[in-house]
């Protein structure tokens, strides 16, 4: 039994997986496809709508800090990603690479895992977005009832229903994204490169007209005074509230899941993940400075903060408000696309292991698993309609966290069991930077609130009972 739980997936498998002999899915995007799709899920969520709520109630001004601290770790985490992205091109992700380092109980484990943070991503986003189209829908005079525009449940030291049926519009941009990803990869990608273009012109112009109505008194203090509580404010805030805003980052990470899609995936995967990280980082510390700069911090926490900053700002940028929400809506829509996308080849690629039933891995004539799709779109819906949105944001984190940890801790062991695999892309200074990298995850986990702990225990607990009861006995492994 115990051998079981350690056996791995042969490497030769793997890659004759990625050569296309065994798998389902079209290699069709390319370098530019793919750092459009980087920058499509990095940028969203983190920018227009965590920054404000993570700023209000964590570190204040000092949320750039928060956001330059998770920058150096996906960098760094980054690194090891583009390694095995090269190394072993084919959908699963940080699931894929563990199952062939680390054994099979651990990859389900992190399979599990990636399951919890893209669905929760996919979810917090379609709240965010919800939240947008509301605001603007208010400021052409449309008010839609209460009951259909709010989250089913809240969590106040406690769940709580209500009153609210559910999150209508969350749930119906989530079936919205699902249309154009059943209709294939090459469509999805198409619609992804013209709202990136939207969404980036959208963020240059708040960060350029925003600029000269910043108001410097509301950086002061630039470090808010700690409360006396771990996490609130000081720079206990600014660690959680790296924690809290190192989803932002996930997009780099639903971009490895598209290996087996890309035309050369050794060579551009690389390229995707890395140039996606540094001008997304980039945008996001200077957007969270001048959003911080216009607005009182203490007002931000709120579902649309860029809007509200904009509403607050004075009558100078009344015009671009409609613009700036409007292209809001337009960017955090290519995040669920993508965060949709990453979560149906999780499925897929699990289920291609026989760890969940084979429907999920069945592909159409356009090379798309129809049912992992739908499968995560009903889920997802679900989950965005229900519950609101800092519980969804919070579970994402620490999911996050967990899948670059274990990424950066297996470079370090493959290089010791395997140092004559091929590998196009290196990871430099090793074992250095991946253990600084296992590091620096660890540390904004520890920060993150203990109820958030307690929800990852259950949804492990979960996933094991799944693992025993199905998983160990319809394994492809188990079957040889």
């Amino acid at each position: 039994m115990l051998n079981k739980f350690f056996r791995k997936k042969d490497i030769a498998t793997a890659l004759s997986e990625s050569e296309g002999l065994n798998g389902g899915l079209k290699r069709t995007l390319s370098a530019t496809n793919l750092v459009t799709l980087g920058i499509g899920a990095i940028v969203g969520t983190g920018i227009f709508v965590i920054t404000g709520q993570a700023a209000a109630a964590y570190a204040g001004p000092s949320l750039t800090i928060s956001f330059l601290i998770s920058a150096v770790c996906c960098v760094l985490a980054g690194l090891c990603y583009a390694e095995f992205a090269s190394m072993i091109p084919i959908s699963g992700s940080v699931y894929s690479y563990s199952y062939v380092t680390t054994g099979e109980l651990l990859a389900w484990f992190i399979g599990w895992d990636l399951v919890l943070e893209y669905l929760f991503a996919c979810s917090s986003v379609a709240v965010g977005w919800s939240g947008y189209m509301l605001n603007l829908l208010e400021s052409w005079g449309i008010h839609l009832p209460s009951h259909i525009t709010a989250s089913t449940f809240v969590y106040n030291d406690g769940w709580a229903f209500r009153g609210s049926i559910i999150n209508f519009p969350a749930v119906f941009i989530v079936g919205v994204v699902t249309a154009f990803l059943i209709g294939g990869i090459k469509q999805s990608a198409f619609v992804n490169n013209i709202i990136v273009a939207i969404k980036v012109s959208v963020i240059l112009l708040f960060i350029g007209f925003g600029i000269s109505y910043i108001d410097f008194g509301n950086w002061d203090p630039y470090i808010p005074e700690n409360t006396g509580e771990f996490g609130k404010y000081g720079w206990s805030g600014i660690l959680r509230g790296a924690g809290v805003v190192f989803f932002a980052y996930l997009g780099f990470d639903a971009l490895s899941t598209t290996a087996q899609e890309t035309r050369n995936p050794q060579k551009d995967m690389p390229k995707g993940i890395l140039i996606s990280l540094v001008i997304c980082a980039v945008l996001y510390i200077a957007v969270t400075a001048v959003l911080t700069g216009i607005v009182d911090y203490k007002k931000l926490n709120v579902d649309a903060p860029i809007a509200t900053a904009l509403d607050k700002g004075g009558i100078g940028l009344t015009w671009l408000s409609p613009l700036i929400k409007l292209g809001a809506i337009a960017g955090i829509s290519s995040v669920i696309l993508v965060m949709m996308l990453g979560q149906s080849r999780i499925y897929y690629a699990i289920s291609s292991d026989g760890l969940l039933p084979k429907i999920f891995s069945k592909v159409n004539r356009r090379g798309v698993p129809h049912n992992a799709t739908i499968f995560a779109c009903i889920i997802t819906g679900l989950t965005a309609g229900l519950f609101p949105l800092d519980v969804l944001s919070e579970l994402v984190s620490i999911g996050t966290l967990m899948a670059f940890m274990i990424v950066c801790i297996s470079i370090v062991v493959l290089r010791k069991t395997q140092p004559d695999l091929h590998r196009p892309f290196k990871t430099p200074f090793v074992p250095f930077i991946p253990l600084l990298g296992a590091g620096v995850c660890l540390l904004q986990m520890v920060a993150l609130p203990w109820s958030t702990w307690l929800r990852l225990i259950g949804w492990t607990v979960i996933g094991l009972a799944i693992y025993f009861l199905y998983g160990i006995r319809k394994s492809n492994l188990n079957k040889k």
